[in-house]
């Protein structure tokens, strides 16, 4: 609990501002040591991340320099040759600790215990399940993916168990899978045999993963969440065969680029709130998504198609907020029904990328109030700089692998001879990684090793930079610079306005070694010319709750005026245009040109947890988000929005709400909005989970926060489904209420379509 309140002291803090600016000698200096060169593709025949040098360390446990990050299950005894079992070699690789423990405990805490086990090209027999504990991270080679193939005498019902048993689901973090084909082929066609429990939360990455199953199956499914969970996406997966691709019990999804092939049910769902398919494709089966034993909330389904499909989406076809549907830009071919509500085809055929396909309660812009529809089409605009040319799509990327660059291509920032860098969460490695990072931009992919890596100034990445992480590696900020403020500085800044290029950042974690209240943890400022091409994959910000950071110490019992932990998460500057996939914890403001935000989850901030300023052309496919926990009436020592950020001495920016609509003492209006939309054009929302959970840290027994989102001077705004938790106002236009909860009930407390 003290962990989860002091996550919300975080201010989350955004306006139309000019991007802050770091001293034009530090810039200059960064010109002056970079490197004329470029990265040389290769077709490698072993994957760089294999043969690279492996020093990462767990910096803040005993003998912590010891502890083994990185395991190649081969080197605990596993063959794969598809015939030995190699169950407990794999299961002895994923448990390894040091001489100070080991990981089956749970000893360490959710981030003392990292891990990679990785599987070398091969097929892994197994025998028996194999159990992942937090900070796991199960990894193959993208360049031949292993095989970890369940035996045909596999004892059990389930092939991977990814929830750690001594964490409940929802406090189930970083726990990774990717580049592995998991296959129960050779388990009897009628067999109950589920390949893989993922019962997980945020700051979670499954990606590149093939289910194999039998066709026709009658007792396999591919994945299954049992125990609930608060998960943000699963993205570039296959599912092939089987009874069920997947089986989801869980609060909201984010899916993306999945393909279902020859299931018998691609995705059924069978509770939840949101979920927002995208770019998926579902290809003969009977069914595609299955949603009709359950009123879920809210199901976009978007950019996709079917083939051989009887049924592509199967509802229970509610009439009120619940089990509200959004279908737009859907491609059929030989599919009997599109949509069936209620045992009802009430869809045949596809529906065009310039209509959005509804049934649910629309809110329009005439203010008219909700109107029930039962499969109404609407046209829409979807920004040209956002969209394949070709299919009309909204842009994705995949999480890069960087597969196509041999190991000499990339560079331990740890093994750079004469500028040492330590990542122990002590040592101040903020010049030598500067030196690194601005003198092989474009020349390296830089790895960095498990650790955490300390820097006292802002650290400063120019455009070509790629910079690869080993389960979540840290880089977190200390010191004077950082604590005013009226003048925040940026810890990690990525380009300069007016920059065009590539900067990628995978599988790394922002975050504050001590309370900094100027403190912008990542500030974005360059742009790219497709999207990816300045992106953020499996890439969190994180402010106390974990080792190594003072946060929890400091703040323990401390006032939140005492504790501004962080003045910005992420600041997306006016001159960006990023694709963020898989964040937990973000911020925006003022954007152009072109942003994708995917699977976002941002939570416990004190103003608001997304602003979004003067942006404009953007797509959001998911934002998850709760409030935080302290705000709210309660008590006889109130802390009301916008305190501790506002008052006579705020440092607060234009843009930053007052929350003058509200009555001093309306502890209730006086909660951070989880999101403030202003001044902004051309948005495309797709889905989001905003739950409110405590007021003063009693858990609420109803209603008990006033509004969920505030809508200002703003046109072009497309927004599907929003569902909230124990909220009176889901949106504010213009200082008018537009939709009640008590007029949208359904999914966890209210549901609106479109």
């Amino acid at each position: 609990m003290l962990a989860i309140v002091l996550l919300s002291l975080i201010a989350a803090r955004i306006a139309a501002a000019p991007a802050n600016t770091i001293d034009n000698e530090v810039c200059e200096d960064v010109i002056e040591t970079r490197q004329a060169c470029s990265l040389t593709k290769s077709t490698p025949k072993t994957y760089w991340y294999e043969d690279i040098n492996h020093n990462g360390i767990s910096p803040f446990i005993t003998d912590g320099d010891s502890w083994p990050v990185f395991r190649n299950i081969k080197e605990f005894g596993a063959k794969g040759d598809g015939l030995t079992d190699d169950s407990k070699a794999i299961q002895d690789a994923i448990n390894a600790g040091n001489s100070f423990a080991g990981r089956s405990t749970n000893s360490l805490g959710t981030t003392g215990q990292p891990a990679v086990v990785y599987f070398p090209p091969g097929t892994y027999l197994i025998k028996n399940t194999l159990q992942l504990y937090v900070y796991t991270v199960v990894m193959g080679s993208p360049v031949n993916m292993p095989i970890i193939k369940a035996s045909s005498t596999f004892s059990g019902d389930t092939m991977i168990r990814a929830k750690d048993p001594s964490q409940i689901s929802v406090e189930n973090f970083h726990i990774g899978i990717k580049n592995v084909v998991i296959d129960s082929q050779s388990v009897a066609r009628d067999k109950s045999i589920t390949l893989l429990d993922w019962s997980i939360s945020q700051a979670t990455q499954l990606t590149n993963v093939v289910f194999n199953m039998p066709y026709d199956a009658t007792g396999h499914t591919g994945l299954v969440t049992p125990e609930n969970g608060s998960p943000l996406m699963i993205n570039d997966c296959s599912f092939v065969g089987g009874a069920v691709g997947m089986s989801l019990n869980t609060q909201q999804y984010h899916m993306k680029g999945l393909k279902f092939s020859r299931c018998t049910t691609g995705i059924r769902i069978t509770g939840g709130f949101d979920y927002v398919v995208q770019g998926c494709t579902f290809e003969f089966n009977n069914i595609g998504v299955d949603t009709s034993s359950t009123n879920i909330g809210f199901l976009a389904l978007i950019d996709s198609s079917a083939n051989h499909v009887d049924t592509l989406v199967n509802s229970a076809g509610s009439t009120t907020g619940a089990d509200s549907l959004v279908l737009e830009n859907i491609q059929v071919q030989d599919t009997q029904s599109t949509v069936s509500a209620g045992g009802n085809s009430v869809l045949v055929g596809g529906v065009p990328g310039n209509q959005a396909w509804i049934w649910g309660k629309v809110y329009l812009s005439d203010n008219a109030g909700p109107q029930q529809q039962m499969g109404t089409s609407y046209g829409t605009v979807r920004p040209s700089v956002l969209v394949d040319g070709a299919t009309g799509s909204f842009k994705t990327a995949k999480p890069p692998t960087y597969q196509e660059y041999a190991v000499d291509q990339v560079l331990n920032v740890k093994d750079v001879k004469g500028y040492p860098v330590a990542g122990d969460g002590v040592t101040d490695d903020t010049a030598n990684l500067q030196y690194i990072v601005t003198t092989y931009a474009d020349c390296k992919v830089l790895f960095f090793p498990h650790g955490t890596y300390l820097v006292t100034d802002t650290l400063f990445f120019p455009p070509g930079s790629r910079v690869y992480g080993e389960t979540w590696s840290a880089i977190s900020a200390r010191g004077e610079a950082f604590t005013d403020s009226a003048k925040p500085r940026p810890m990690v800044r990525v380009g300069e306005p007016g920059d065009i290029g590539v900067a990628q950042f995978s599988d790394m974690v922002f975050t504050v070694a001590e309370v900094l209240p100027g403190c912008t943890l990542l500030e974005v400022n360059m742009a790219g010319t497709e999207a990816g091409d300045v992106g953020f994959w499996n890439t969190h910000v994180r402010v106390g709750g974990a080792m190594g950071s003072k946060v929890a110490t400091d703040c323990a019992g401390a006032a939140p005026a005492d504790c501004k932990a962080a003045f910005l998460m992420v600041h997306l500057t006016a001159s960006s245009s990023a694709y963020i996939d898989n964040m937990w914890a973000w911020t925006a403001d003022h954007l152009v040109d072109g942003t994708w935000l995917l699977g976002l989850g941002i939570e416990h901030n004190t103003l608001y947890q997304a602003n979004y300023n003067e942006a404009q052309n953007v797509f959001t496919g998911f934002q998850q988000s709760e409030s935080p926990y302290w705000q709210g009436p309660g008590d006889d020592n109130p802390s009301y929005a916008p305190d501790p950020w506002g008052g006579s001495d705020s440092s607060g920016l234009a843009s930053d709400p007052d929350f003058s609509w509200c009555a001093p003492d309306d502890g209730r209006c006086r909660m951070a909005l989880y999101q403030r939309i202003s001044g902004s054009k051309n948005l495309s929302l797709f889905g989001s989970g905003f739950w409110t959970f405590f007021n003063k840290g009693v858990l609420c027994e109803g209603n008990c926060q006033g509004s969920a989102v505030q809508i200002e001077d703003t046109e072009g705004l497309y927004y599907f489904g929003l569902s909230t938790r124990f909220v009176d106002n889901l949106v504010v236009d213009a200082g008018s209420v537009v939709a009640t909860s008590q007029e949208n009930v359904g999914g966890w407390g209210a549901a609106r379509g479109p």
